[in-house]
């Protein structure tokens, strides 16, 4: 009874883990506007529109600063290369306000192209996945009532560290999402700024910072493509030492891996912002 515990206790934490990281490609390659069935994305899109209205009040706002900072005197706004020059970077700011979600999906779309590019690459396509060995299963079926109780110790601690791993793991990409929804909401404020030469670095700093979160998620199927090659070789156990030793050094192996998977996941937005200078 003690025995089949421990063996059904780690197979449910690995079956845990690989139906999220499974859950996790089929994210990576989801737009929002298909997300939970588009309900998500048609609110934010409402949200967009309704606060379009602010972005062009905004819009006359930064534009007529920016006027007033750039030129001494209504003489210079008279000059025909002034004039221009303005009447182009107010026409550019309303069409970014006007059209700037369709460009940031472009951008979105661009990235997913990648992100399907890696995949296809890699040949892997998250079918991967950790199994316990038939090795170990009969290792851990042949101890004796004394002998199984370090390993339901060892189980029990490993176990609840996959789970929480896999938890913590989906979060993270469940929170690339949601970021993009909020960009995509919010996205009329920031870019209402072009208008205005001195408060344009608003608007390149949200678009940076938008294809930031794009870019994420190749950051992350990279990690998880380089996770599964690491996971396709099983860990090393010597088949001569005890029983406790050999499903330590196992689900040590496979924690620490696990580890550095969701260490890398959770820093990607970091990576991703010293590449674009962020």
């Amino acid at each position: 009874m003690g025995e089949s515990w421990i063996v059904s206790n780690l197979n449910a934490a690995l079956s845990t883990w690989n139906d999220k990281l499974g859950e996790i490609w089929s994210l990576l390659t989801e737009s929002p506007q298909t997300f939970k069935g588009g309900q998500v994305w048609g609110v934010m899109t409402g949200i967009h529109s309704a606060l379009q209205a602010i972005g062009y009040g905004l819009l006359v706002l930064f534009f007529a600063v920016g006027v007033m900072k750039t030129c001494g005197s209504f003489v210079e706004v008279k000059k025909p290369e002034h004039a221009l020059k303005l009447f182009i970077r107010f026409v550019l700011a309303k069409a970014a306000v006007t059209w700037g979600l369709d460009l940031m999906m472009a951008m979105f779309t661009i990235v997913q192209g990648i992100i399907s590019k890696i995949m296809a690459s890699s040949g892997i396509g998250g079918r991967s996945g950790i199994y316990l060995p038939g090795e170990m299963i009969k290792t851990i079926e042949d101890c004796g009532f004394w002998e199984s109780i370090p390993l339901w110790a060892v189980t029990l601690i490993g176990s609840l560290l996959i789970w929480v791993l896999s938890f913590i793991l989906i979060l993270t990409v469940y929170g690339r999402m949601f970021k993009l929804f909020m960009y995509a909401a919010i996205a009329p404020i920031p870019l209402s700024s072009f208008a205005g030469e001195e408060t344009g670095n608003i608007g390149k700093s949200f678009l940076k910072s938008f294809a930031g979160v794009c870019l994420e998620g190749a950051i992350i199927v990279l990690a998880c493509v380089i996770y599964s090659l690491f996971a396709s070789a099983p860990p090393s156990v010597s088949t001569g030492a005890s029983a406790i030793t050999q499903v330590w050094t196992y689900v040590g192996e496979i924690v620490f891996n696990m580890l550095v998977l969701v260490g890398t996941v959770k820093l990607s937005d970091q990576v991703v912002s010293k590449m674009l200078g962020i």
